[in-house]
């Protein structure tokens, strides 16, 4: 069996199938990469487990993002990219988010780097990091109003200058007075 294997197997035995119902809502292989769906409850015994069962072992935290899904249900996906070293075993943990309810637990306390990448979700998409030791804007600025990776954040628009319009937005333009 391979490591993946080996870890799916642990997990199923500690959380359950994800058929049964369990902390586990289903597992995804996709060109070789493999998503562990998991119940946005459950996340920290999760990852704790992947991370402190010597047999798994999977310590760091390679990156920590999100997307937006909206207008479905729920609408982020939140995704915590796993790596264990001896093996080069790379494992994706993904939560369901609602949009009514944008609310997930900080996993600082297992990886120290989630800090920052948590941040970034907070900034960019409106996230709730509940627990986290310094949630503020990260990219940002702190008067910023909305979040600008939502889909349904409003995009700006600048028309395109070329040789045959320069002139027109020229003169639309705010240029800063004398």
């Amino acid at each position: 069996m391979t490591h993946i294997q080996d870890t799916l197997a642990a997990l199923t035995a500690k959380f359950g199938a994800p058929a049964a119902g369990g902390a586990l809502e289903g597992v995804v292989e996709f060109r070789g990469e493999t998503t562990v769906v998991v119940a946005r409850s459950a996340l920290l015994d999760v990852l704790a487990c992947l991370k402190d069962t010597p047999e798994l072992g999977y310590t760091f935290l390679a990156y920590l993002s999100a997307w937006d899904a909206w207008p479905t249900e729920p609408r982020f996906n939140v995704i915590y990219q796993l790596r264990e070293m001896t093996t080069s075993s790379a494992l994706r943990v993904k939560v369901l988010v609602p949009g009514d309810d944008p609310v997930v637990p900080t996993v600082t306390g297992l990886y120290l780097n989630a800090n920052w990448h948590e941040r970034e979700l907070f900034d960019m998409y409106g996230l709730q990091i509940t627990g986290h030791p310094d949630l503020r804007r990260i990219l940002m600025p702190a008067d910023w109003e909305g979040y600008p990776l939502r889909r349904d954040y409003p995009l700006g628009y600048e028309e395109v200058e070329y040789t045959f319009n320069f002139e027109e937005i020229e003169k639309k333009k705010p240029y800063a007075k004398d």
